[in-house]
């Protein structure tokens, strides 16, 4: 897991820093939205927490190990756009992102992804998304 200075911007995009941002979820806070959520997974990829990754996927969907530190060449992830969220009911929610990532000394990439959230008990969860061209 990589640390992170608490008062450098969030990797997800905040300024107000990653404590003030997706670290307090990361240690057990509660998203409000589905784009929280979407956001302090990104900042999960970037800080290789997997264990928080896992933890707000769906159990019926989720992988049992997503094997981050086993990645060669390890993406270095360079930013997030959130394209939109929208909260379709109570309990579900879709987020169109674009987050920008290089492998190695390459080029610059781009997952275009349009995610679906379901909110349970209060909690929100991924459940599951569809890879944009």
């Amino acid at each position: 897991m990589k640390s992170i200075d608490t008062l450098t911007p969030c990797p997800c995009g905040n300024p107000a820093g990653y404590a003030a941002c997706c670290g307090s979820l990361h240690d057990g806070g509660t998203a409000t939205s589905a784009e929280q959520l979407m956001r302090s997974r990104y900042s999960a990829y970037v800080l290789k927490r997997e264990d928080y990754l896992l933890a707000s996927w769906h159990p019926d969907t989720r992988p049992d190990t997503l094997r981050l530190a086993a990645q060669q060449p390890p993406p270095s992830w360079l930013g997030l756009e959130v394209r939109q969220a929208k909260q379709i009911d109570d309990e579900h929610a879709v987020v169109e992102f674009v987050a920008r990532y290089r492998l190695g000394g390459g080029r610059a990439q781009r997952q275009h992804e349009t995610s679906r959230f379901v909110r349970v008990d209060g909690r929100w969860y991924y459940l599951d998304g569809e890879l944009k061209s």
